[in-house]
């Protein structure tokens, strides 16, 4: 079972999602300790699931995919094969970047990464549409990203610590 959060450990959290490779001596810096017990609660967060990985953010359009297009997605069914079906083969394509399963009108919020029109047709006839149960999508297209966040950043006066 995971142990409570306090200040600390949210301070230590807010700093690694503004920038995931801080030394251990520059985070201890940064929230007030010293580096032992920084590294100590840095590694129990991430035992206790708190902290679940650290990633390299690529820049997809110096990849070569420059358009995101946001997707929505029925299916023909709900059952639980479906589902899972469904979930592995979206986790198989690489231009599928997040799959969200969703109430409402869709199924699923999907985000993908393609180049260019071209790119997305191709991502739909050859990939999408092969999929076993996909009764309806809709597209868009982003314009630009006004805000991207990978979590939500703890807050560090809470009532609970």
């Amino acid at each position: 079972m995971a142990k409570p959060i306090d200040r600390i450990d949210r301070k230590i959290m807010k700093a690694l999602l503004g920038d995931a490779r801080l030394t251990n001596q520059q985070l201890a810096d940064m929230v007030g300790l010293s580096p032992a017990p920084c590294w100590q609660r840095v590694k129990r967060l991430e035992k206790e699931g708190y902290i679940q990985g650290y990633v390299a953010v690529l820049d997809q359009v110096l990849l070569g995919s420059s358009e995101t297009v946001i997707l929505e997605v029925t299916l023909d069914r709900h059952d639980d094969e479906a589902v899972e079906n469904f979930g592995r083969a979206m986790a198989a394509m690489p231009e599928v970047l997040e799959v969200y399963l969703t109430t409402g009108e869709y199924d699923y919020f999907i985000k993908v990464a393609v180049n260019g029109t071209n790119g997305y047709e191709e991502f739909l006839r050859k990939r999408l549409y092969k999929v076993q149960g996909v009764r309806h999508s809709r597209s868009s297209f982003t314009l630009r990203c006004l805000k991207k966040a990978y979590s939500v950043p703890p807050v560090i006066d809470s009532p609970m610590t």
